[in-house]
């Protein structure tokens, strides 16, 4: 599992993909914090912030997951990995973890550097409610990246690929303002249930919730399972 985590990490980094990646969330999360934080001067600003930044995950969680395999078909590599001495869930737990370091990593090295003269200067800073949009967001971005991943393994088309990642993840973020249009109570309340944002309130109160820690563990469980799936599918046809 370390070999195959190593060197798709090593992947994001002798190709164009992990720098673009970390030049564009450096750049957008940089400029959105400043927007709706230090020129606005109010630490009620700071749950926005986070809460805008889940619409970047739109198009950057697509960037770190669209190669993850179909680059290894392209390459005629996919052999190598259904026949290396390694179980189907260790080689996708590898991929999938690579992925989200690179995601959590680049979050948080972000993050800090934003926070840091933020905390400083703001006078009425809620460290409680910064740390649970952390929590919340880094449970969200592994969704993301296990949706992705699925996705990257239904197909040989990277393009492709990025394009399905882009809608589920948009229409995930979209569906609580559905919610508003929709007269017809019982799929509202089914809405509401499997909403990002409705989920994703709570932590940034700084109340970790359970249920929704479950729900997003859930998210990233179902969709490695289901990427192993395919793949044992393809071991055996």
């Amino acid at each position: 599992m370390s070999a195959i985590y190593k060197r798709e990490m090593r992947a994001y980094f002798t190709s164009p993909i992990g720098y673009i990646f970390i030049a564009i969330f450096f750049l957008a999360n940089g400029a959105l914090f400043s927007y709706l934080t230090l020129q606005a001067g109010s630490s009620s600003d700071i749950s926005s912030y986070f809460m805008m930044l889940l619409f970047l995950f739109i198009i950057l969680i697509p960037l770190l997951t669209m190669k993850l395999f179909t680059e290894e078909r392209k390459q005629k590599t996919e052999q190598l990995l259904l026949t290396a001495p390694i179980s189907l869930m260790d080689m996708v737990g590898a991929k999938f973890f690579a992925a989200y370091t690179m995601f959590a990593g680049t979050f948080l090295s972000a993050t800090i550097l934003n926070l840091i003269p933020y905390i400083i200067y703001c006078e009425d800073t809620n460290l409680a409610s910064i740390l649970g949009n952390i929590v919340g967001i880094l449970l969200i971005g592994g969704a993301f990246v296990a949706i992705g991943m699925f996705i990257s393994a239904l197909t040989e088309n990277q393009f492709v690929a990025g394009i399905l990642t882009i809608a589920i993840i948009a229409g995930l973020l979209f569906i609580s303002f559905a919610n508003s249009y929709i007269s017809f109570a019982p799929l509202r309340v089914v809405l509401s249930w499997i909403s990002i944002f409705s989920r994703f309130y709570d932590f940034t109160y700084g109340i970790l919730n359970i249920a929704s820690l479950i729900y997003y563990a859930s998210i990233m469980f179902v969709f490695v399972f289901l990427t192993v799936r395919v793949y044992e599918n393809r071991r055996w046809n």
